[in-house]
């Protein structure tokens, strides 16, 4: 489980690469990047242009995240920067080892497919209980939105569920986990609330992304 922090560990370097996208000399860029603001920053059309162009020098894992996020949920009307926040941490540690296929960090179990953790959600209480249903959430959001052509190969050769699968289970992993008791506790509530509210932008939107991924690789 993660919290939705991409624009909170931005790097020193990350601010002075935004300020060179923005251009002119060095006083120039710095005094452009605090009168619009970093999130305007951030908006503008540019910034995804010049980290997918390669050029620059390399841009943390969740200032490159954020900013691909940020403009496919723009793209399919979802404005919130807290759900692009939210999806560039999920994007940023699930690239990690195995660690999508953890409930937690540090977990005996893997899942690799839906069923199990649902298997394992049938006899989880508690603090469990709470981190399998967010991890529910967002391992189907992760194949949705980042392999959907791996889901309609499975559902072509081998009778897979297709996408509606993956929605209906993630946003029934982020709604329960939303009224869960430990939501409130941990600050995640809003954010799973409103994540499966707006789960098939959310899917699509990070369908975009892994367009971009491509043309970046």
């Amino acid at each position: 489980m993660f919290s939705p922090d991409a624009r909170s560990r931005l790097t020193a370097d990350d601010l002075t690469l935004l300020s060179r996208i923005l251009g002119g000399g060095d006083d120039d860029r710095d005094r452009a990047l605090t009168r619009l603001g970093l999130d305007a920053v951030l908006d503008r059309p540019e910034m995804r242009t010049a980290l997918l162009d390669g050029r620059m020098p390399g841009p943390s894992p969740s200032l490159f995240f954020y900013v691909l996020v940020r403009h496919a949920l723009l793209a399919e009307g979802v404005e919130d920067r807290t759900v692009a926040d939210y999806c560039a941490a999920l994007l940023r540690e699930f690239g990690i080892r195995r660690r999508a296929n953890q409930v937690a960090a540090v977990d005996d179990h893997e899942h690799h497919y839906l069923v199990d953790l649902l298997a394992d959600l049938s006899h989880a209480t508690g603090d469990r209980q709470f981190r399998v249903l967010v991890h529910l959430g967002n391992y189907a959001l992760w194949l949705a939105g980042i392999f959907p052509d791996r889901i309609e190969a499975r559902r072509t050769r081998r009778g897979g569920p297709g996408l509606a699968y993956y929605e209906t289970l993630g946003q029934r992993g982020f709604a329960e986990a939303a009224e869960h008791r430990l939501a409130a506790w941990t600050g995640l509530a809003a954010i799973l609330h409103d994540t499966a509210d707006r789960f098939t932008g959310v899917r699509r939107a990070l369908n975009r992304v892994r367009g971009d991924l491509r043309l970046a690789a």
